[in-house]
């Protein structure tokens, strides 16, 4: 199963745990006791004698908090075996499971992908099949985390699943041996315009070799739009070798600050990484796209690819996470999580940005920033996030729609998973027709319909805005549930200024001198002050 995720991955770099460490402190006599055997002492004697009970792990973890919270570093965690089993999935897309992904639709566990290369997709199961059982038990009252936690387990061990079947009166029995799974991070099609579109929603594990299997196809095309938006970061080394892709080789690709492990932090060491693969896509003019979402690794790329003017940068001022992270083991299944150093664009940027303890910018005078020049001459902000080249903001609701939706919640009534579902039976008949993607208006109609026979007696649903809306959602919805990235862009245009214009200007231009020349003489380009 794929486990959705909104948090902030960080810039990782795995290392073993080290051996711990008997830091003293001065004891009265004049002994140094090591400090660990004093805070095992507290902890022993608080378990033992406090008037409420506690145990050891709880009071470990709470002494680890307490000392993650002195670091003042709002990156720094402790993962526990479940958070940390969860983070390595969210960082690097792999699992031990049999490569589905499901939702709960029309209160039935719904198989909405099987991913290609994987034992479900080897055993025949398909989208739209229905999970009723997993080994000896009914499966048809459970929720997805039930099934999920159900259908996973270690690799080479095997796992019954029964599927209910449109066309099939018995429940369909699959036993199938599970693997380790690779959820990909990179997802690529070629839009009606001839204009490859790359969305990548992390940098995780194996992500530069998914871009180069997109770039392999997408080389051919009249123009390159990569999507960068709420991608939260990921891996180091990744990163670095996503821009090794786009970059000639010899280029410098990054550079990173960080305290070598025992040595002083008054002098840390500073590594540079250099590109050292051909470029694969030389001449195909690229646009990138962020916003304020874009951070860590992503912003690595973004960076890497704007130094050298060799993408043009849309949307809105990143995030603005240029810090080093390491993720250590602990022992138990635990994680901790803390920054141990910086990085640096090829020319030297530093985009991290100033945040209080709970992640919130502080305050500053964006003129007062320095600027770097790149080797053809433009003017690029030094400091806090990759501000793009031309500044896009992103649609908003309207106040009707936002008056629709507020009832929505306010009445409890599931809008989201109703389109879903609707997006999902969509999908269904236009693949029996083989047909594009699309709704009809008698299938809108009808969905309209149903959500007031549910209970949405908003008198808004009778509103043009909100048709509008709610037909845009639908399309949106049945798009993604058929995997068609050109036809999921062209219902995006509607309400997507950022990906409207970076067509644009791919169609309308040639070569990347050409892209530029068209950003520069637009009024609204600009690498100066802007809101976010």
């Amino acid at each position: 199963m794929i486990k959705s995720s909104a948090t902030f991955t960080a810039l990782f770099i795995a290392l073993g745990a080290p051996a711990l460490s008997a830091q003293s402190v001065d004891s009265p006599s004049g002994e140094s006791p090591p400090a660990v055997d004093v805070l095992a002492s507290a902890v022993d004697a608080i378990s033992r004698m406090h008037m409420e009970s506690f145990s050891d792990s709880t009071l470990w973890e709470a002494a680890i908090d307490g000392m993650i919270d002195a670091l003042d570093d709002p990156y720094a965690e402790l993962f526990t075996p479940q958070e940390a089993e969860a983070w390595e999935e969210d960082t690097t897309g792999n699992y031990s499971g049999i490569g589905l992904q499901i939702t709960l639709l029309n209160d039935e566990i719904t198989v909405t992908a099987v991913f290609r290369g994987f034992p479900a997709n080897e055993h025949g199961i398909t989208v739209g099949d229905v999970i009723v059982g997993v080994d000896e038990h009914d499966a048809s009252e459970w929720g997805t985390d039930m099934a999920a936690d159900s259908i996973r387990g270690p690799v080479g061990t095997d796992v019954e699943v029964r599927i209910k079947r449109a066309g099939y009166a018995e429940p369909i029995p699959f036993t199938i041996t599970r693997d380790e799974v690779h959820v990909p991070a990179v997802t690529w099609g070629v839009l009606d315009s001839d204009i490859g579109y790359v969305i990548m929603d992390r940098v995780a594990r194996n992500a530069a070799r998914e871009m180069n299997e997109a770039l392999a196809e997408l080389g051919k095309t009249d123009g390159l739009i990569i999507d960068l938006r709420r991608n939260p970061g990921g891996f180091l080394d990744e990163s670095l070798m996503l821009a090794d892709l786009f970059l000639s080789p010899g280029s410098t690709l990054a550079s990173t600050v960080q305290r070598v492990p025992g040595g002083s932090a008054e002098e840390p060491e500073t590594d540079s990484y250099g590109d050292r693969w051909p470029v694969q896509v030389p001449e195909l003019p690229i646009v990138i796209l962020v916003d304020e979402f874009t951070a860590s690794g992503a912003e690595i790329l973004a960076g890497a690819l704007q130094d050298y003017d060799r993408a043009v940068v849309l949307g809105q001022r990143t995030f603005g996470k240029g810090v080093v992270q390491t993720v250590m083991p602990l022992p138990y299944g635990r994680r901790l999580r803390f920054t141990t150093g910086s990085w640096l664009t090829p020319l030297g940027r530093s985009l991290q940005r100033t945040r209080d303890r709970q992640g919130r910018p502080l305050p500053e005078v964006l003129d007062s920033l320095p600027r770097v020049q790149t080797p053809q001459g433009r003017s690029l902000i030094n400091g806090g996030g990759v501000f793009p080249d031309l500044v896009i903001q992103d649609d908003t609701l309207t106040l009707v729609e936002r008056d629709f939706i507020r009832e929505a919640n306010e009445a409890q009534f599931p809008l989201g998973l109703r389109i879903a579902e609707f997006g999902f039976a969509a999908a269904e008949a236009r693949r029996a027709a083989e047909e594009r993607p699309g709704v009809t208006e008698e299938e809108f109609e009808g969905f309209v319909s149903a959500l007031k026979d549910e209970g949405l007696g908003s008198e808004l649903l009778d509103d043009d805005q909100v048709h509008r809306y709610l037909m845009w959602r639908a399309e949106l919805a049945t798009a993604q549930r058929m995997n068609d990235i050109a036809a999921e862009a062209s219902v995006r245009t509607q309400r997507d200024p950022v990906l409207t214009e970076a067509i644009r200007l791919l169609r309308s231009t040639a070569s990347q001198e050409e892209l530029f020349s068209a950003v520069d003489s637009d009024p609204e380009a600009t690498q100066g002050p802007v809101s976010n």
